[in-house]
């Protein structure tokens, strides 16, 4: 068998990739559904925060300060685990689904409520000021002004940030979450042969490619003109 040859067999088994294909496919299917939970419920508590945050009540500005900081230094895996093996001894008991969601929805809405506070700090003074000169209290300023000034300065940075969480679904397959991952490495181990690995980095590429592509079309089509 040539160098070539055994190449193909070791990455590019027909036989094995014909086996393990159904399996890779409703792992692909998961994780579209995880990532969309991840980036659904991620931005909505980012923004959530944000808008909180603006309110400027002092020991809650504080308290947000700290989650906020507190999980974007903590690495996604360990978030995962402290949930997955953390909470069964206080009586609850998340699934690794539910682990994983959790997990990469609280470090997105770090990132993303830091994100949605400097677009906030970014509108000029006196959008709030002319604002609130027709009569617009404090939320209604913030709402029908602010924020939609707000939320288009920050779609390019916010677009880079959910690609890269969302690409950490990878990580359920710690806690057997039967994921993209977690089904190519179980074809791997079943099979004793890496092909399922090549599909599992295949269904990798048509998840995120169009979502790469995506957002950088979203960061040139919301860009600022000068």
């Amino acid at each position: 068998m040539s160098n070539w040859d055994n190449f193909i067999f070791t990455f590019f088994n027909a036989r094995v990739m014909a086996e393990y294909l159904p399996r890779i496919i409703d792992g692909f299917f998961l994780t579209v559904g995880l990532a969309a939970l991840i980036v659904a419920s991620g931005l909505a508590l980012g923004l959530a925060l944000a808008v909180i945050r603006s309110f400027r009540i002092r020991p809650v500005n504080w308290l947000i300060v700290f989650l906020v900081d507190l999980f974007r230094a903590l690495p996604p895996l360990v978030v995962i685990v402290l949930i997955y093996f953390g909470l069964p001894p206080v009586g609850l008991a998340p699934s690794g689904f539910v682990s994983t969601w959790v997990a990469l929805t609280l470090v997105l809405a770090a990132f993303a409520e830091e994100i949605f506070w400097a677009g906030i700090l970014a509108v000029p003074r006196g959008q709030w000021e002319a604002a609130r000169s027709t009569g617009m209290g404090f939320a209604q300023t913030l709402l029908w002004v602010v924020l939609p000034q707000a939320v288009r300065l920050t779609i390019p940075p916010l677009t880079n940030r959910t690609i890269a969480i969302t690409k950490g679904t990878a990580l359920g397959s710690v806690v057997a979450v039967a994921e993209i991952l977690s089904q190519a490495s179980a074809g791997v181990s079943f099979s004793s042969n890496p092909s399922p690995l090549t599909l599992g980095a295949i269904a990798y590429l048509i998840l995120f490619v169009p979502v790469v592509a995506f957002g950088r079309w979203v960061e040139t089509r919301f860009a600022w003109r000068r």
